[in-house]
């Protein structure tokens, strides 16, 4: 379970939250510029709160009151970003790779053959970054978050670089990884349908506070 309760004044732009988010997928709706990205990189240990708290099974990762702040690859969070941020330089395979060697797990051949298997992107494996699709770059991405052995991924507009085709391509694969991982997910999105097929819980953001928390049936109702 993770349980966010933070603040956080950026420029103009203050950022008041509060949720719980359990097993399954939780999206985080709303708007551009509702504080949903910086939420996000909260919660994986790239921008400090400026108080509050965040915990992750009883783990807690920040604490101002406490000067809690464990490093992020110290918090055992897989990150998706809309652009994948694939090390260009090395095959798909490494890239896959390295989300493990950085988080110091032991190589496990069973479970590398099972996520590649799972994401349908072993034809892909000597390939560089700079030769793949949009949507072939996010599933490898996918698959290095995996490979970390996460206890949460925060998959952030993971499509929102993609055109329409790509994503109806992807998309089936996001359902995979939450039918088949299990790993519980924070997902970001301000496009309802695509919220729909893959969440099972709603935070509604709208201007840096939590509006409204619930199922998918929150995505039909306007923003005041």
């Amino acid at each position: 379970m993770l349980t966010v309760e933070v603040d956080k004044k950026l420029g103009e732009f203050s950022l008041n939250v509060s949720f719980v988010s359990e097993s399954g997928v939780t999206a985080l709706f709303g708007p551009s510029g509702t504080g949903k990205t910086s939420i996000i990189s909260m919660v994986a240990g790239l921008l400090k709160p400026d108080r509050g708290q965040i915990v992750l099974d009883e783990e807690v990762l920040f604490d101002g009151a406490k000067g809690i702040d464990v490093r992020p690859w110290k918090r055992h969070i897989g990150t998706v970003f809309q652009e994948g941020r694939l090390f260009p330089h090395l095959s798909v395979k490494h890239n896959l790779d390295y989300g493990r060697w950085m988080s110091g797990c032991a190589a496990d051949p069973k479970t590398f053959a099972h996520v590649v298997e799972l994401l349908d992107i072993g034809h892909l494996l000597d390939r560089r970054p700079g030769k793949l699709s949009g949507g072939e770059r996010q599933r490898v991405a996918f698959g290095r978050a995996l490979l970390m052995r996460p206890r949460l991924l925060l998959l952030d507009e993971p499509l929102a670089s993609l055109d329409a085709a790509r994503k109806a391509e992807i998309l089936p694969y996001l359902e995979r990884l939450r039918d088949d991982a299990r790993v519980p997910m924070i997902y970001v999105s301000h496009d309802a349908a695509e919220v729909k097929r893959i969440a099972n819980r709603v935070v509604r953001l709208d201007a840096g506070r939590v509006a409204a928390t619930g199922g998918v049936e929150l995505l039909d109702a306007p923003f005041q």
